[in-house]
């Protein structure tokens, strides 16, 4: 298509990352049209981003921290030469809530890569669910011990400074490395905790409801078979990679795990850290949400 024909059809040229791109106006329309409050793209706002999403592929890692979430999206990014990209508006809202200008930039192509990989801490709340079923998302999801979770972020926070500042939709006191063990382990189960049970009441019951609409992997499987787990998610995605061809690329960024924030990763870590009655408090934040009955096992462990 020439420059000028481009013009006569209403294309608007841009640049992202040095590359001449050009918008059609149903995309700014995409981009810039009002949303009903609850999130839902209604009318020819929602009929453009649903022809956008079928476009090209994505994983998103829809994870809570700690969960080996850095270490999964680095071996796809890896294994199927995707891009990962922050698909969040700012990283200090760890919150995660997809940010639409990215996702339209994607699938126009501003991105070159034939993939692309979305890793944010995001809970299954009715604007998130509404922005990946536009697109046709399918997140991916994982059930972790939550103890062994809170364990290893607590290690996080007393060693990195930057972690101190984001937060999990809630302010880390600056002075946590100093504060007594006890206050921490409070801290941990008190603040941090109720974002992860509220993360597992949403997600497995979007889950039970929509089970072909999430992937949900199980973090014992990824620590004993990660090659295994990867070619899982990349069949999600709509690749498809020998499990060799997964291996190499897991042991390709297990050799590189320190610059991807990887901790231990061990499993029932917890039980060192927080008291039974730390466990419980947890128990007791489950109970309002009677579809984590079944999980209560996996998910408190027996820390």
């Amino acid at each position: 298509m020439t420059s000028s024909s481009r013009t006569k059809l209403g294309l608007v040229p841009f640049k992202v990352n040095g590359r001449l791109m050009h918008l059609d106006p149903d995309s700014i329309s995409a981009v810039f049209g009002p949303i009903d409050p609850d999130g839902r793209f209604v009318g020819q706002h929602r009929a453009v981003l649903q022809e956008l999403g079928k476009r090209r592929k994505v994983a998103l890692l829809a994870f809570p921290p700690k969960a080996a979430g850095t270490f999964l999206r680095t071996a796809i990014a890896c294994a199927v030469d995707a891009a990962f990209v922050r698909t969040v508006h700012a990283q200090g809202g760890r919150d995660g809530v997809p940010y639409l200008p990215y996702f339209v930039n994607y699938f126009l192509d501003g991105i070159p890569n034939d993939g692309f990989v979305a890793h944010m801490h995001m809970l299954a709340l009715p604007a998130n669910l509404n922005f990946v079923e536009v697109f046709g998302i399918r997140p991916i999801v994982i059930k972790r011990n939550i103890p062994d979770m809170l364990a290893s972020y607590w290690d996080m926070l007393d060693s990195d400074e930057e972690a101190r500042k984001d937060g999990l939709n809630c302010h880390i006191p600056p002075d946590f490395p100093a504060l007594p063990r006890a206050a921490k382990a409070d801290f941990m189960i008190d603040v941090i905790g109720p974002w992860y049970v509220n993360y597992y009441a949403g997600w497995l019951a979007y889950a039970a409801r929509k089970p072909d609409g999430v992937l949900v992997l199980d973090y014992q499987d990824l620590h004993d078979e990660p090659e295994a787990v990867l070619q899982a998610v990349i069949a999600h995605m709509g690749y498809s990679r020998t499990l060799q061809e997964c291996a190499i690329a897991s042991a390709y960024v297990w050799r590189n795990r320190g610059e991807y924030r990887y901790n231990k990763g061990a499993i029932g870590r917890g039980r060192q850290y927080f008291a039974p009655e730390h466990i419980e408090r947890l128990a007791r934040m489950m109970r309002p949400y009677p579809n984590l009955e079944a999980y209560k096992g996996e998910l408190l462990g027996g820390s």
